[in-house]
């Protein structure tokens, strides 16, 4: 195997892979990645077993070939070299990386590419089709309220479901319900509700342009994406997710209309004096006004009063403030509504005007 490309072009890749790859992995052929060089292609491949990358890119091949090579050795060498076009040169058991311009020469030990793990592939028929933009908007409107509980592993994903030409998401962790719906004008390939592991979310955030469409296929274990030039694979999370409809509420009385960026710069000022295993803020809503107070702690104690529109009772809750800064972080929209019945039931989150998501938090106890 021999082939010349640009050093930024293949370094960008090998960055990708090396996220994927799981430096802890006992076996070390998967802390490799799997380069293939043919008809004037490099397909690139990592894996962990759970989580599959696959992209390829133009390159000027001399001998085609295969082999993989130490992905963290293999980025550091790139990071270092000066920039322009690099060969690789595969020698017996060796693979040499040379820039084309310099005295640089580096010999980096190889692994047959034939004891690289198989990634599992689906067949073309079983992809659809969706805007990369509405994908990556459900995922940043749900990521954060996926549990971390490692015994409650049912929760350590985001509820992917069908339904009449539509897409949901959903993401809990038992304290709070982040829920968002998509309406596409393309014919969805039905499957299964599934749990999509966060690791493939965050990287597919990461990669994608959010131009364009991509497709994803889904199977029985497996949940697949393509877009632009690569792949991507993933096991799904196995077990039964919580009844979520449920927890959403038929009816709250009572609506407050806030500026978002108001809200949002109080917390983090009050948040300062929070005490920060429990992250609790009080909000006390009363006519015309929100007060949000931190507990009374050795430190001290914060209180910040801003205006919004509401007529009602007073009534004070408790919350964890991350709970609440989180979605009105990826709210687009400049106002929001807070609903609500009673200070120990279910608080609703929703943009003004209203979209196509919303999010749920539970309050924690008055003390």
């Amino acid at each position: 195997m021999k082939f010349t490309c640009h050093k930024n072009v293949i370094l960008k890749e090998i960055s990708i892979a090396q996220d994927i790859i799981s430096s802890r992995n006992s076996l070390s052929i998967l802390s490799n990645v799997l380069l293939e060089a043919e008809d004037g292609t490099l397909k690139i491949k990592a894996t962990d077993l759970k989580v599959s990358f696959e992209t390829q890119i133009p390159v000027d091949v001399s001998q085609a070939g295969s082999t993989t090579v130490f992905c963290d050795k293999l980025l550091g060498i790139l990071r270092s070299l000066p920039e322009g076009d690099v060969e690789f040169n595969l020698t017996n058991d060796r693979l040499l990386i040379n820039p084309v311009f310099g005295k640089i020469n580096f010999q980096l030990k190889s692994i047959g590419s034939e004891k690289f793990p198989e990634i599992k592939e689906i067949e073309d028929d079983k992809y659809f089709e969706l805007p990369q933009q509405s994908f990556i908007d459900m995922i940043s409107q749900t990521i954060f309220s996926v549990s971390d509980d490692e015994t409650r592993y049912f929760m350590n994903g985001v509820y992917l479901e069908h339904q009449e030409g539509s897409l949901s998401m959903v993401a809990t962790d038992g304290r709070r319900l982040s829920f968002i719906k998509k309406e596409l004008h393309n014919e969805i390939n039905d499957f299964e509700a599934v749990i999509i592991p966060t690791k493939i979310l965050h990287l597919l955030k990461k990669l994608s342009s959010g131009e364009g469409n991509l497709y994803l296929a889904v199977s029985e274990k497996n949940i697949f994406v393509k877009f632009d030039n690569q792949k991507i694979s993933s096991n799904l999370i196995e077990g039964q997710f919580p009844n979520y409809s449920r927890v959403i509420p038929e009816h709250q009385e009572f609506n407050i209309v806030v500026s978002k960026k108001d809200l949002i710069e109080a917390l983090r000022r009050v948040s300062l004096l929070v005490e920060q295993k429990s992250r609790r803020i009080y909000l006390t809503f009363a006519t015309g006004t929100i007060t949000l107070n931190s507990e009374e702690s050795e430190i001290g104690v914060a209180k910040e009063e801003i205006s919004c529109d509401y007529e009602g009772d007073g009534l004070t809750v408790a919350l964890n403030y991350l709970y609440l800064l989180e979605p009105l972080k990826v709210i687009e929209e400049e106002e929001i509504t807070i609903k609500f019945t009673e200070s120990n039931k279910a608080i609703s989150i929703i943009s003004v005007p209203e979209k196509d998501y919303f999010h749920i938090v539970m309050p924690m106890q008055l003390d």
